[in-house]
């Protein structure tokens, strides 16, 4: 009789152990059950304040210029609809600067994610003498500012001779080829830094086993280590269309010719030498949005993901 009642001593305690652990039956911090009100609410602020230009940007695009100048630029009041967006888009002829953005932002992109998954698979599967400084090179050069190098690389384009045939300029200036040397070159680098931590994570007996059996270093490379990061060359990739596609400064240096402006330049045309419509120039921004935004929809799950793996792998 005694046993069983020294039994069942625990199990009358537990209760009351229990609300002594967890504080008169509050769960811990962390709990999954517990609430992140103020993480929430900074969340959510932060997120609105993001928000706040880019939809203000479209209010503006939706208004005619007559009822801004009608009822004030901040009135809620007067008429809304897309006709800023058609006239946008024949006036400054947005579908050729388009075309010019495409044509830069493919190859740039695909030629940087190449050299980089490249260069990264070096540095972290393989042990030399040199992979390190190599390493800390290309990381370092993201250091540098780009307008540092403005006025060097325009006179290295400027004295860097291509037949007629390539280039109507019978150099590398007003030609795509200088914009995607330069924009690859950029971004190369911190494409290497992401992709080598990211193989790093990668075990290493994968590489040994396809050693084994006879792999050698592009099938390793191709068959194997590529394939698993396909969710950071996704993220990469995504981030390399953004960059690339919104970049400003290197085309308004390097091209002179306005047929063969990106459409970040061809906004511009939009802004009058005596006034500007800025609901115009809104609807004309709004549109530019449009590519990258596709962009990154279709490529969302697997820019999350690579996110994600990074952050726990890093």
């Amino acid at each position: 009789m005694s046993s069983s009642a020294t039994l069942s001593t625990p199990v009358q305690d537990a209760p009351a152990a229990r609300r002594r652990f967890s504080g008169s039956g509050r769960q811990p911090s962390g709990a999954p059950g517990a609430r992140h009100y103020g993480t929430h609410l900074f969340l959510i602020t932060m997120a609105v304040l993001w928000l706040i230009p880019l939809l203000w940007t479209v209010f503006t695009a939706l208004r005619p210029k007559s009822a801004v100048d009608a009822h004030g630029y901040w009135s809620l009041k007067g008429s809304f609809g897309f006709g800023n967006f058609s006239t946008a888009w024949k006036q400054a002829g947005l579908q050729t600067y388009f075309v010019n953005s495409l044509i830069i932002t493919v190859p740039s992109v695909l030629l940087t994610i190449a050299l980089a998954s490249m260069m990264a698979f070096a540095v972290s599967r393989f042990r030399w003498r040199f992979n390190v400084t190599l390493l800390i090179m290309f990381t370092a050069g993201n250091l540098l500012p780009p307008q540092v190098l403005a006025a060097p690389l325009f006179a290295m384009f400027k004295h860097t001779p291509l037949p007629y045939s390539v280039s109507d300029s019978g150099n590398l200036l007003n030609t795509y080829y200088s914009v995607i040397a330069v924009d690859v070159a950029f971004q190369v680098g911190f494409c290497t830094f992401v992709l080598s931590n990211y193989m790093k994570a990668l075990p290493e007996d994968l590489t040994e086993a396809a050693l084994v059996d006879g792999a050698g270093v592009w099938r390793q490379y191709a068959a194997i280590v590529l394939p698993l990061c396909r969710p950071a060359l996704a993220a990469l990739g995504t981030l390399e269309v953004i960059w690339i596609y919104n970049d400003f400064f290197w085309p308004l240096l390097f091209i002179q010719s306005g047929d063969r402006l990106p459409i970040t330049t061809g906004v511009k045309n939009l802004q009058g030498d005596f006034l500007s419509n800025y609901n115009l120039i809104a609807a004309g921004a709004t549109i530019t949005v449009i590519p990258t935004l596709l962009v990154y929809l279709a490529l969302q799950r697997q820019f999350i993901s690579g996110l994600t793996l990074g952050a726990s792998k890093g």
